[in-house]
């Protein structure tokens, strides 16, 4: 029976959009400025095209036995990568977003569940590399059951991650609406939206391949209707830093309208004209907003909160907020 061909595999169609995404993603570093936001869909496009091309040769191609237990190893290391890579967006925000209790109560739970998917990803690693050199040995099984726990923990780790998201830019929403004419809504809509957005894919695709999975009957080959199923999510899967992609666009986008808005109007009063009177409520409350980008001057100081202040009382709370790495450089105050 003669090899199949490389290209006339799916593997090498996902390895191609992993390519061809990597190479967009780099061409959107150089527009926005390499961050370690925009290096995250560089890497998770990198490991994917990486690891469905060692995926053809440990498991299709007719090498040496201690060859492709070696490429299978490093395939579960860079589809660890990948994977496990989709969730370190959020995190890259929150990261600087949070602070005291909420972020350690993050950092806990989100390092908590990398280590299980690690884990159920060495287990995986192990096991197949062990089933190429005992061939006679199916391992199939122990390998659909940890890739049941792998999925389920990734869909796990997205949800904690959108519930701090949610809850953050939610109440710096909420702060903004004080501010009538303030683009800052704008801004906590979309990074509220691109919360909903990874959320709603990313959890479906770790729950569907969690249950397509279970039904894994060969190692790596779509045999029958939930094989197939799975490939399917998993290209979807290998698509998503698209979204990322567009993402960071917008929010150079949301960026650059606010600060041609906050230009105008600085300009106007220069010239003379009267901004927005702030109101004369004796018991209002103070709204300072400042948010800092590393879009235009990424050696900037990385401040960005919105302040709510009591002018009666002393008490002061601080909603810190961060545009996707980016520094969105303006601030405003107001009175309400």
């Amino acid at each position: 029976m003669s090899l199949p061909v490389y290209f006339e595999l799916s593997w090498s169609i996902l390895s191609t959009i992993g390519l061809v995404t990597f190479l967009i993603a780099w061409m959107v570093a150089g527009i926005v400025h390499l961050t370690t936001i925009t290096m995250i869909p560089i890497v998770v496009s990198g490991a994917c095209a990486i690891a469905n091309g060692l995926c053809y040769y440990a498991f299709y191609a007719s090498y040496p036995v201690k060859s492709r237990a070696v490429a299978a190893g490093f395939a579960d290391i860079f589809w660890f990568i990948q994977e496990a890579g989709l969730s370190m967006y959020s995190y890259q925000i929150l990261a600087k977003v949070l602070q005291r209790r909420q972020k350690t109560v993050f950092m806990l739970l989100f390092w908590t569940c990398i280590a299980v998917i690690f884990g159920c990803r060495l287990g995986i690693l192990i096991s197949r590399i062990e089933e190429i050199q005992h061939p006679e040995n199916s391992l199939q099984r122990r390998i659909n059951r940890l890739h049941m726990a792998y999925f389920v923990m990734i869909a796990v780790v997205e949800t904690i991650s959108a519930f701090f998201l949610l809850r953050t830019f939610t109440k710096a929403k909420r702060a903004s609406v004080a501010i009538q004419s303030w683009t800052a809504k704008g801004l906590f809509e979309l990074l509220s939206r691109s919360a909903e957005i990874r959320l709603a894919t990313l959890c479906p695709i770790g729950i569907t391949r969690a249950i397509t999975y279970s039904f894994q009957a060969t190692a790596q080959s779509a045999t029958n209707t939930a094989s197939q199923l799975d490939r399917f999510v998993y290209t979807l899967e290998c698509l998503f830093p698209m979204v990322m992609i567009v993402d960071v666009l917008a929010s150079k986008l949301t960026y650059s309208r606010a600060t041609s808005t906050n230009s105008d109007r600085s300009r106007s009063r220069a010239n003379g004209g009267t901004g927005p009177a702030p109101s004369s409520n004796a018991n209002g409350i103070e709204v300072e907003f400042s948010i800092r980008t590393e879009f235009d001057s990424p050696k900037r100081s990385n401040s960005k909160a919105i302040r709510l202040a009591s002018r009666n009382s002393n008490s002061e709370e601080t909603i810190p907020v961060a545009s996707h790495g980016a520094e969105v450089g303006h601030s405003a105050s107001c009175h309400v």
